[in-house]
């Protein structure tokens, strides 16, 4: 773990060896001061020597000035390389997620990922720049007091040396039980984060079932349980704290009790040299509490750190072969070849031994009841998932051999429930092709029947949709939608249910910009509506995972078999 933490402070080489050096710096500047308060009550107020005592406070106050520009340096840049190493791995964090699969997406909560980008990154960040700082200035000052100690009495020394062990092995024996305590309040706000968000996002259902108390006592359930995590991890840190803060006070009376016995039985030490070891001690203990302190944030760190690297070890489920090819131009024929399927989170398989063949510029239509694997095709065919037997090829080419990229550049795919930006019309379709010009983007916009529609808005084309697209209605959503696909301009499109839902004036304003992105390009349309299957060259039939019937429309209706039961009962 300390490995792979350390890898991230190598692109910031130069600030970090800045901010250390000023550690150093600073530590060393601070432990002349006992001595040189040493001299002048050993050496030049008794020798009664002006000179060297205006020189000796000149330096102290020179050390000060030094002092506080040092401080300045080390905790402006010292913050920044925190900051730009919570940069990196944010954007690594992102990266990744950005590679994973829709099996990662289904099982994993938004609220877990948010809180891992969000609020473990900032405690590693604190890490990232106290870890290395505290720890260097830490031992510096320490092992630098030890070296001066035992330049003044090596016997007094010893005795300072009694209580560092019993510190190390207090933090120790804690150190490990404030990391579990800190990792299990990290879930907690993880969990916290995720009911949040779920009741936002479906605050619309809330409130018209009126469920709001069932909510709040949900809420109210994930809040409890991450209290009492924080109650736990604060006991740990209670016995922590009050057992450090004991040694560190017998620190201080065993030093002091062991100076005035050794002055009492005579040894060589003068008062002068007890105060510059009390002073010492202060030094010494500044630094350990300063590390005790620092425990308590290096264990937050540590177990953020943790959850960050979880995320990151998952691999990508779905990467491209070696030798993963792409070719032009895509003509768009598909062949779907004894394939089965099943979620990764099921048992029973959603797709078997699916033989679909759709030749390109055609228009094949896939109906069947809800759940019989319509949808899971649409989402197989762009490899958002992979088939667990049989093989799917586009113009030939087996797209587990294609490159992942080039794949789905060239599907472009709507779906019964659109996904829009919080942000304008414009960007949202412009999604499609962020390169497009502005008059590709209206005649998108002509082309999905939206243009008039936009253009009615006070901002146009800058009108702001809302999180979700909450400020549009579900017809408008789609039309933004295919807006996108025809300026993406695929030669394979893939349109998912996206009428189910929708009035007839909406539908049939869909179903022209539909039958416009259609001509001279491979269209699957996964059918809900009879309007839709109609205009298919040919239509595939599914029923739990399997085909069992297809043709054109006026043949499976000939046929009086389980398509014509579908279309007798408006099942479609």
């Amino acid at each position: 773990m300390i490995k792979r933490f350390i890898q991230y402070y190598w692109p910031h080489s130069r600030l970090l060896g800045l901010d250390m050096s000023m550690s150093v710096l600073g530590a060393l500047l601070v432990i002349l001061l006992p001595w040189l308060t040493s001299l002048l009550l050993k050496e030049y107020i008794p020798a009664d020597d002006l000179r060297m005592i205006y020189i000796t406070i000149g330096v102290m106050i020179l050390i000060a000035c030094v002092h506080c520009v040092v401080e300045f340096v080390r905790i402006k840049w010292g913050h920044i390389l925190g900051v730009r190493v919570e940069t990196d791995m944010r954007s690594d964090f992102f990266s990744h997620i950005q590679k994973l699969s829709f099996n990662y997406f289904d099982t994993v909560k938004t609220g877990h990922l948010m809180s891992r980008i969000s609020n473990d990154l900032n405690l590693i960040a604190e890490v990232a720049h106290h870890a290395p700082e505290d720890l260097l200035i830490s031992t510096s000052m320490i092992v630098g007091s030890f070296v001066m100690m035992f330049h003044i009495s090596p016997p007094l020394a010893f005795i300072a040396l009694i209580p560092v062990p019993l510190m190390i092995a207090w933090g120790i024996l804690y150190g490990g039980k404030m990391r579990k305590g800190f990792r299990a309040v990290r879930r907690k706000i993880a969990d916290l984060n995720s009911s949040v968000e779920n009741s936002v996002q479906g605050i619309r259902e809330v409130k018209s079932y009126t469920n709001e108390e069932a909510e709040l006592d949900k809420f109210e359930e994930v809040n409890c349980s991450f209290r009492m995590a924080k109650e736990n991890m604060y006991g740990v840190m209670a016995l922590f704290f009050s057992g450090m803060h004991f040694l560190v006070q017998s620190y201080f009376l065993i030093v002091i009790a062991g100076g005035v016995l050794l002055i009492h039985f005579g040894h060589n030490i003068e008062v002068a040299d007890l105060l510059a070891f009390t002073l010492y001690i202060h030094f010494i203990l500044k630094p350990i509490n300063r590390l005790v302190s620092f425990a308590e944030q290096f264990q937050q760190g540590a177990a953020s750190f943790e959850r960050f690297v979880e995320v990151m070890d998952i691999e990508p489920d779905i990467v491209d072969r070696k030798g993963a090819v792409t070719f032009d131009p895509v003509k768009g024929a598909i062949s779907i070849s004894n394939v089965s399927f099943k979620y990764a989170s099921s048992t029973e398989f959603v797709l078997e031994d699916v033989c679909i063949d759709i030749p390109a510029s055609k228009t094949v239509a896939i109906v069947g009841e809800s759940g019989a694997g319509k949808s899971t095709i649409a989402s197989l065919i762009p490899r958002f998932y992979e088939p667990n037997n049989g093989v799917i090829t586009v113009d030939g080419h087996d797209i587990m051999d294609i490159r992942k990229r080039f794949l789905r550049r060239n599907i472009g795919l709507v779906q019964q429930n659109v996904f829009l930006f919080d942000s304008t019309i414009r960007d949202n379709i412009m999604y499609g092709r962020v390169t497009a010009s502005e008059e590709e983007l209206h005649e998108a916009a002509r082309k999905a029947n939206i243009y008039d529609f936009i253009m009615s808005l006070p901002d146009g084309f800058d009108s702001v949709v809302g999180e979700r697209g909450v400020l549009l209605s579900g017809g408008q959503k789609q039309r933004i939608s295919i807006a996108r696909v025809f300026l993406k301009d695929p030669p394979i499109f893939i349109f998912d249910e996206a009428t189910s839902s929708l009035d007839t004036e909406s539908e049939a304003l869909i179903q022209d910009s539909l039958e416009l992105l259609s001509r001279n390009r491979t269209t699957i349309v996964i059918a809900h509506r009879l309007s839709t299957v109609r205009r298919s060259d040919f239509i595939y039939v599914l029923k739990q995972g399997r085909v069992v019937e297809k043709g054109t429309h006026d043949e499976l209706l000939e046929n009086k078999d389980y398509y014509h039961k579908l279309y007798s009962m408006n099942r479609f």
